[in-house]
C-alpha cells in the first residue's frame, strides 16, 4: 500500500496543476473559520453570525461537513486530471511495463481517493474542534464528541464522489470530458427526479378517486432515488440550517414546521459504500478489458 502511494504522490508532487488546486481545496476549508468573523453593525442592528449557534456543539459537527462538502469539486478536478494526464503522458503504459499489474494501478488511485478523503476528514475536525471550543456554548465532553457520524458521513461521501471521478476519468480519458460527464449525470438524475415526483403527485391525484390504482404513492420518491449515486452522497449530509433556533423560531411565527429528518442512517452509509464498490471495480473492469 505505502508503495503504491508513493508512486501516486510522486506524480501529484511533479504536476503543478493538482498541487494548487490542492492548495486551493484546503484553503477553502480553513476559510469556513472566517464564518466567525461576519458581522453586520447598521444602526441598532447588530449582527454577528458567531452568535448564532452555528459553532456550538455538536451542531458545529453537521454544520461545518455540510459546508466542508461544497469545497469538494476543487479536490475533484484532482482525481480526474490525475487520470487523465495517466493517458496523456503515458505513465498508465509504462507502470505497466515497469512490472504493475492493473489491479494494482487502480487500488494505487483508490487508496490516494481515501488518503484525500480521510485528510479532509481529520482537517475538517481540527477546524470544527478550535471553532468549537473558542464560541460554543457546550463544552462537555458528552456534548462534544457527539453526533461525530456526520465526519464518518463526510469521509464516505468524499470517498464515493472522488470514487465516481475515478471511474469518469478512466472511461472518458479526458478530464474535461470526465467532470462533464458528472455534471450530466447530475441533471439526468433531477429530470428523473422531476418526473417522479411529478408520477408521483398525478398518481395520487388519480388514487384519491380510484380504488385500485398501481400508483408510487405507497414507495415515495425519495425512497426510490436513494439508490442513485449522487443522490446517496448527497443524503449522507443533509442542510443543517433548519436545526438553528432563528429559523425554528421564525417558522413557528409563519406557522411552519421544519421538523426534517436530516440525521446520517445507517442504511445511507451503505448504500454509499456499495457505490465505491461499484466504481473501483468497474474502473478495474474497464482497464483490465481495454487495449492500452
Amino acid at each position: 500500500m505505502l508503495r503504491l502511494l508513493n508512486i501516486e504522490f510522486h506524480k501529484l508532487k511533479h504536476n503543478r496543476a493538482s498541487r494548487v488546486l490542492t492548495i486551493i481545496y484546503f484553503a477553502l476549508l480553513t476559510s469556513i473559520a472566517l464564518i466567525a468573523a461576519i458581522k453586520f453593525d447598521i444602526g441598532v442592528i447588530k449582527f454577528h453570525l458567531a452568535d448564532q449557534g452555528i459553532f456550538n456543539f455538536p451542531y458545529i459537527w453537521h454544520f461545518n461537513t455540510y459546508m466542508a462538502s461544497i469545497f469538494k469539486f476543487f479536490l475533484l478536478l484532482v482525481i480526474v486530471s490525475m487520470m487523465a494526464n495517466e493517458y496523456s503522458n503515458k505513465t498508465l503504459k509504462q507502470n505497466l511495463i515497469d512490472g504493475l499489474s492493473k489491479k494494482e494501478f487502480i487500488l494505487s488511485k483508490f487508496y490516494t481517493v481515501i488518503v484525500f478523503a480521510a485528510i479532509s476528514t481529520f482537517f475538517v475536525f481540527v477546524v470544527s474542534m478550535i471553532l468549537g471550543l473558542i464560541y460554543s456554548d457546550f463544552n462537555e465532553l458528552s456534548i462534544i464528541f457527539s453526533d461525530l457520524g456526520y465526519l464518518l458521513a463526510f469521509f464516505i461521501k468524499l470517498t464515493a464522489f472522488f470514487s465516481f471521478g475515478l471511474f469518469m476519468g478512466i472511461l472518458v480519458k479526458r478530464s474535461a470530458f470526465a467532470v462533464g460527464g458528472i455534471l450530466v449525470w447530475f441533471f439526468v438524475e433531477n429530470i428523473f427526479k422531476g418526473f417522479l415526483y411529478w408520477k408521483f403527485n398525478s398518481d395520487k391525484l388519480v388514487s384519491n378517486n380510484t380504488v385500485n390504482s398501481d400508483s408510487l404513492s405507497s414507495i415515495g420518491v425519495n425512497d426510490i432515488m436513494q439508490f442513485f449515486p449522487l443522490e446517496s452522497m448527497a443524503n449522507l449530509i443533509k442542510q443543517p440550517f433548519t436545526k438553528l433556533n432563528a429559523i425554528q423560531t421564525a417558522g413557528k411565527q409563519l406557522g411552519q414546521n421544519f421538523a426534517f429528518d436530516v440525521s446520517v442512517h445507517w442504511y445511507q452509509i451503505v448504500i454509499a459504500t456499495v457505490w465505491i464498490f461499484i466504481f473501483i471495480y468497474a474502473s478495474y473492469a474497464i482497464l483490465k478489458k481495454r487495449d492500452l
